[in-house]
């Protein structure tokens, strides 16, 4: 028998964690099962319960699949789709709007081929909240950041689960009573590489429905945005860049008999396993152990991140740079059948990257960041309307906050840089929303006469968590279970924005 040494703990089921390790004994990449699941968190998530009935009404449960592209740091919305061009010179800033497909929007001329695309899009403009930091988790949970130390520490108890492991979690918990096998492709996904900040993490919902994070291999050809030289994957990359989930181990080298012969060993245990097996905990070991398998083996889901079936053409529509061949590879998983894809544009061995354009805004919108997403977004929603998946798939645009209407003077936290940007700003703020169940063409709220704050219709992250619920056929106010076995809802206090859907 495999035996534990350390402190022998006892779960409240009565199942100690020594036990079970020595059940469950050895994980499929040869880590301990507190590795793979993370027993605290997996008991908070095993006593929990899902309460509440699905509403009806519009849009209710029209998406298939969810889709997000979300823009780390923050786009300077008055530089590019809430412009004020009547505003003082160091508000507007040095862009005139440009007409669109959509009457009642103009956008930046940085953004061509988007603008060919908003009739087809709900743009809403007044997202609001009270918290200019990188509040990731914010946008992603429901639970504002409301500190410095928070917004940092992933490990910090006050977050809140990624809406994306709820819905796994909230789906799973529905397919086991309905007797449903679980779905061999991850509803949960990150590309194209792990987001370090809180936000997408299942935090005390249970590491057994932490998202399925992709990694990349390739070589970076992008610009140093501060011209010293460092990798921006996300200015440009080699077309060789794959997409895989098993950190530092490819598909070639993981052989089937490889596998055969780990998975005997996992049967193995199995037999002294076999009298825990009416534990929840167990059996969320089992889901992580059965997901792992789904990953190294699954011809299906290696299909979907085989970006290089594709033909070069259709790569390149999507711009050879990490966040259009992540946007790519997002397509293919959704044909897939996942549930909930993130695609992050991030920063990259750089602080004050991304779209956090403290300094050397224009420069960097002109020649990196408006190119990189516009080929992206027009090239995504091309692809999927083509294809008949945009009906079916909800595409948002999203962002934790915007930034400063006044332009500042070229300083960032290291001091003076040269080229002016604009800060962070949490009183108004664009988020864009397109695909299933989408009023197409809504222009939601209207900002003052700098962009500084709503003047109509304010939008809180909350709402707007509320609405892709909503639109995936999961009741927003439906409660789970804390670590202190209080119900909560999965959105308090948010509301679905109904302007926003057909």
């Amino acid at each position: 028998m495999l035996r534990i040494l350390g402190n022998n703990r006892k779960l409240c089921s009565g199942v100690s964690r020594r036990d079970l390790i020595q059940a469950g004994g050895l994980s499929l990449f040869g880590l301990t099962l507190t590795d793979v699941l993370g027993l605290e968190a997996a008991q908070a998530s095993s006593n929990s319960t899902v309460v509440g009935e699905s509403p009806s009404g519009r849009g209710f449960g029209k998406a298939k699949n969810v889709l997000i592209l979300f823009l780390y740091g923050s786009p300077p919305q008055i530089d590019l789709w809430d412009m004020k061009p009547d505003a003082p010179e160091d508000i507007r800033g040095p862009y005139k709007p440009a007409r669109t497909s959509n009457p009642n929007i103009e956008i930046s001329p940085l953004l061509p081929k988007m603008a060919k695309w908003m009739n087809r899009v709900a743009t809403v403009r007044s997202v609001t909240h009270t918290y200019p930091i990188h509040g990731v988790s914010f946008a992603l949970t429901g639970m504002p950041n409301t500190d410095l130390a928070r917004e940092v520490n992933v490990r910090d108890p006050r977050h809140w689960p990624y809406f994306g492991s709820v819905v796994d979690y909230v789906e799973s918990q529905a397919d086991r009573r309905a007797g449903k096998p679980d779905n061999p492709i991850p509803r949960n996904l990150i590309l194209p590489h792990r987001f370090g900040r809180p936000g997408p993490q299942a935090h005390w919902l249970g590491t057994q429905w932490q998202p399925v994070v992709a990694n990349w291999e390739g070589k970076s050809t992008g610009k140093d945005p501060y011209g010293q030289g460092r990798e921006n994957p996300y200015g440009g990359i080699t077309p060789d860049t794959r997409f895989q989930f098993s950190p530092g181990q490819t598909w070639r080298e993981l052989t089937v008999d490889r596998l055969n012969r780990r998975q005997g060993l996992l049967e193995q245990f199995d037999i002294q396993r076999a009298a825990l097996e009416q534990s929840e905990e167990v059996r969320a070991w089992s889901r992580s152990r059965e997901l792992a398998m789904n990953l190294l083996t699954s011809e299906k889901l290696r299909g979907a991140m085989n970006i290089q079936a594709e033909a070069m053409k259709l790569r390149e529509s999507y711009g050879m740079t990490l966040f259009g061949q992540a946007s790519l590879a997002a397509r293919r998983l959704v044909e897939a059948g996942s549930r909930v894809i993130t695609v992050f544009w991030d920063e990259y061995n750089l602080g004050n990257s991304a779209w956090d354009t403290h300094v050397f805004l224009t420069t960097r919108l002109e020649q990196e960041l408006c190119p990189g997403f516009d080929n992206a977004f027009n090239a995504l929603m091309t692809d999927l309307d083509q294809r008949g998946l945009l009906k079916e798939t909800l595409v948002c645009v999203m962002c934790e906050h915007g930034r400063t209407p006044k332009f500042n003077r070229g300083y960032d936290g290291f001091g003076p840089q040269g080229g002016g940007g604009r800060d962070h700003w949490a009183g108004a703020y664009t988020n864009f929303f397109a695909g299933a169940g989408i009023k197409e063409g809504a222009v939601i709220g209207k900002t003052d006469a700098i962009g500084g704050f709503p003047e109509e219709r304010p939008v809180s992250p909350k709402d707007v968590l509320a609405t892709i619920y909503h639109l995936m056929g999961i009741d927003p106010h439906m409660t789970i279970l804390d670590p202190q076995q209080r119900p909560i809802p999965l959105v308090d206090g948010g509301s679905v924005m109904w302007d926003v859907i057909a």
